[in-house]
C-alpha cells in the first residue's frame, strides 16, 4: 500500500476556555490604553477649553470661520465677530480651537515688554524662492 491511513487525533485538554478569556482581556486592555483613554483625555481638554472661552478670545469654529468672541450669550451660545461689524451667534460646541487667549491685561503688558527686547531684522528673504534657499534682498 502506497498511502498510509490517516487517523484522527484526540481533542485538546479542557483549559481552552480560560486562555480565551485571558486573551480577550488582554485585547480589551490594549484597546483601552491605545484608543479609549486618549480619546477621553482629548474630550476632557476640549470641554475645559469650551468652558473657558471668554470675551476677546480669537476662535476657530467647526466650519473654519475665524473670529473674535464679543459676547458670551449663555452656556451654549457665543457671539463671534468675523469681520468689522459682522457678528454671528454660534453654538459653543462648534468652537474647535482658541487661537489667541485674552486672559488678562497683564499678558498684553508682558507681550509688549517681550517685543521691545527683540532685535529688529534689517534683511528679509527675497520672495518664495529666497525664503526656501535663504537668499536675502
Amino acid at each position: 500500500m502506497l498511502i498510509s491511513p490517516a487517523y484522527a487525533q484526540a481533542a485538546a485538554g479542557g483549559s481552552g476556555g480560560t486562555s480565551t478569556i485571558f486573551k480577550m482581556g488582554a485585547i480589551f486592555l490594549i484597546f483601552y490604553f491605545l484608543l479609549i483613554r486618549p480619546q477621553q483625555k482629548q474630550r476632557k481638554v476640549h470641554r475645559e477649553m469650551l468652558n473657558n472661552v471668554r470675551r476677546g478670545d480669537e476662535v476657530i469654529t467647526g466650519g473654519g470661520i475665524i473670529g473674535k468672541v464679543t459676547k458670551v450669550n449663555s452656556e451654549t451660545e457665543v457671539t463671534v465677530e468675523i469681520a468689522e461689524d459682522v457678528r454671528v451667534t454660534v453654538a459653543r460646541g462648534t468652537i474647535t480651537a482658541v487661537i489667541n487667549k485674552q486672559d488678562a491685561p497683564a499678558a498684553a503688558a508682558e507681550n509688549k515688554a517681550a517685543n521691545k527686547n527683540e532685535k529688529p531684522t534689517a534683511e528679509k528673504p527675497a520672495g518664495l524662492l529666497g525664503s526656501i534657499f535663504g537668499g536675502k534682498k
